[in-house]
């Protein structure tokens, strides 16, 4: 059994829900939290999936209220900043604190394209900056930049950043970076790129988080303590079964669209809305009533 870190385990990008009106849907956040934190698995708002750069800060501040409330202390609150004007991510950042985030998981700034130095300063300001530990957050198909390992190295060293949720899907550069942290325990890995969870957990990844996860959180808990315990057959298992499942939304859309989809789909499960977060819309309807089929084919 692999020895936890003190950040571990499934964390769920959540959707963000939004009413017609485009106000936070508190309500529905906090279904969204208890729908995954009864299973042990913790929630990470406004990150990609939860379409944080669209959702103004207020609103973000009101839906990370309403997730802490739910959580209860059951689960860790991770947070995403993302923005291209530091000093209002700063700012968000602190209305993200006061409003009850444990941890803050940052991407990079991606209007300009920045030299490894700028990563580096980037990070190091805004962790000597934050009053709750920050994570970096790899996310190449949106930022259109990846963190360099060595950067990533340097940066671990820093006594308020205490991981890296890498979304990257790069298997080299994931055994890589496990083997560079594997005996730090001051340092976690968490692989943002769902279709490599098994593989991850097996090189000693301490999380997955699973944008799937939003409607099926039991399965990747399941997938994730098979991964530690070291049954790889149940890992794989399970792994294979989530990805068939992931294409329901995904296949033939775009990354925007298919987060449209996963809301047409919370939506089947009781959880939120299909509204979206402009410039995103709701989905053509029959590619959502071929998802809404879909998704009701399976019987979970």
């Amino acid at each position: 059994m692999k020895k936890l870190k003190k950040y571990n385990g499934v964390v769920v990008p959540l959707v963000s829900p939004v009413t017609k009106d485009g106000k936070a849907d508190v309500c529905a956040v906090e279904k969204l939290v208890n729908n995954i934190a009864k299973y042990g698995v913790s929630p990470l708002l406004l990150g990609t999936t939860g379409e944080g750069n669209s959702v103004p800060v207020a609103e973000a501040a009101k839906m990370v209220a309403a997730a802490k409330k739910a959580a209860a202390g059951r689960v860790t609150v991770y947070v995403g900043l993302g923005g291209t004007c530091i000093s209002e991510q700063f700012e968000a950042a602190k209305l993200y604190i006061e409003a009850g985030a444990d941890v803050i998981a940052a991407t990079l700034p991606s209007y300009y394209a920045l030299t490894p130095e700028q990563m580096y300063e980037y990070y190091k300001n805004l962790a000597d900056f934050l009053t709750i530990p920050l994570m970096l957050y790899n996310i190449t198909i949106t930022t259109h930049m990846s963190i360099p390992l060595d950067v990533v190295e340097r940066l671990s060293h820093h006594p308020n950043i205490v991981g890296m949720k890498d979304s990257e899907n790069n298997v080299p550069r994931l055994e890589e970076c496990l083997k560079m942290f594997a005996d730090r325990e001051d340092f976690c890995y968490f692989c943002g790129c769902a279709a490599n969870s098994a593989v991850a957990l097996k090189n000693g990844a301490d999380g997955i988080v699973p944008s799937v996860g939003n409607f099926v959180p039991k399965m990747y808990q399941d997938l994730y303590e098979a991964g530690i315990r070291g049954d790889e057959a149940e890992a794989e298992r399970l792994q294979q079964e989530t990805i068939e499942i992931g294409k329901i939304n995904t296949v033939g859309l775009t990354l925007g669209e298919s987060l449209a989809g996963l809301k047409v789909i919370c939506k089947e499960a009781g959880l939120c809305d299909t509204y979206m977060w402009p410039p995103l819309t709701e989905l053509a309807p029959e590619v959502a009533e071929r998802i809404r089929k879909d998704y009701l084919a399976l019987g979970i």
